[in-house]
């Protein structure tokens, strides 16, 4: 099948000088002016920026569109691939700042708080919002509903993987806070959309997730690539929030499955070893609420790359290369 790949600038509000960097590999119609619908979307966050090194193998795999190529390779056929990089940076720093509010100047998460929701309502809006620039392209903006008609007749919803890479996995962290009080927010808000607005929300919502709620509900996978910060928080370590994620699963059709991937520059950095420990709790807590909740719907992997070696910047990168998601 087809396939439209680019690269989009795309601003979360309209009228913001802030924009985030967009590469994407999306599934075509038959006629290739219009989307298909994927069976799954993968979305990769990226973290800090690597310049300068002199590096051909880190110089590759610091390119967005390298990245979406090789994971359209990993993953089934019929999945769409994003990967996104933050809005703003501090020199090389990576600042999330509108899916953690908390973030410092160097884009260092101080919490991860579920209030308002912000991940989740900016991951959905910035899919939107490319997803419209995106069908304009395709199929010009006479024919962009041509997507929404394509799409009406399937009966299902793609399921969404998340991946986080580096200083991405604290985009992980908050989406996985607000996943676990995501009942709290369906029954606030689950009444506030108009007729009109769920019929938009169901023509788009077969190529994307377009409400925070569907985001959730498509969740199938999340994938911790590498992920490190120079202060702590790298990996989600609150008991409460993995109870109740594990809780929630039993009402869901599908479970989630957790992967983590290590190289030794983050697993075995003797400078950060908060990484190591907290991945290790991270693994603990789910395993242990996994096995409480006797549902069977949570599923671990953890993967280890490059034994043996030494820690490098080069293998931190590499690892998006060889990365095993079976």
């Amino acid at each position: 099948m087809a396939r439209w790949s680019g690269i989009l600038n795309v601003p979360l509000h309209l009228g913001c000088s802030a924009y985030y960097r967009v590469a994407a590999s999306m599934l075509l119609s038959s006629s290739c002016k219009s989307f298909a619908v994927p069976s799954g979307n993968a979305i990769f966050f990226l973290g800090d920026r690597v310049k300068g090194t002199n590096n051909p193998v880190i110089e590759r795999l610091s390119d967005p569109q390298t990245i979406v190529e090789i994971l359209v390779s990993k993953f089934e056929k019929s999945f769409n691939v994003y990967v996104i990089e933050a809005s703003i940076f501090n020199g090389p720093f990576a600042v999330y700042k509108d899916f953690i509010p908390s973030v410092n100047e160097y884009g260092e998460p101080s919490s991860y708080d579920a209030t308002a929701f912000p991940a989740s309502t900016s991951l959905v809006l910035l899919l939107s919002r490319f997803l419209t620039e995106a069908k304009s392209i395709v199929s010009g903006k006479e024919n962009a509903q041509c997507v929404a008609e394509a799409s009406a007749s399937f009966s299902y919803k793609p399921v969404v993987t998340l991946l986080g890479f580096s200083k991405g996995g604290s985009v992980l962290n908050q989406l996985i806070t607000e996943f676990s009080l995501k009942e709290n927010s369906s029954s606030i808000e689950g009444n506030r959309s108009s007729a009109n607005e769920r019929l938009v929300l169901g023509e788009d919502d077969m190529i994307i997730p377009t409400s925070k709620e569907s985001f959730f509900d498509s969740i199938n996978e999340i994938h911790y690539v590498d992920v490190g910060l120079n202060t702590k928080g790298a990996y989600l370590t609150d008991e409460d929030s993995i109870n109740r994620i594990v809780k929630s699963l039993s009402r869901r059709p599908f479970g989630i499955r957790f992967m983590f991937h290590g190289t030794p520059r983050q697993w075995c950095d003797a400078r950060r070893p908060w990484i190591r420990k907290e991945k290790d709790t991270l693994v603990r807590l789910l395993s242990k609420a996994s096995q409480s909740s006797n549902i069977n719907k949570l599923r671990l992997c953890e993967r280890s790359y490059f034994p043996g070696k030494l820690p490098d910047l080069q293998q931190h990168f590499e690892v998006i290369e060889v990365l095993d998601i079976s």
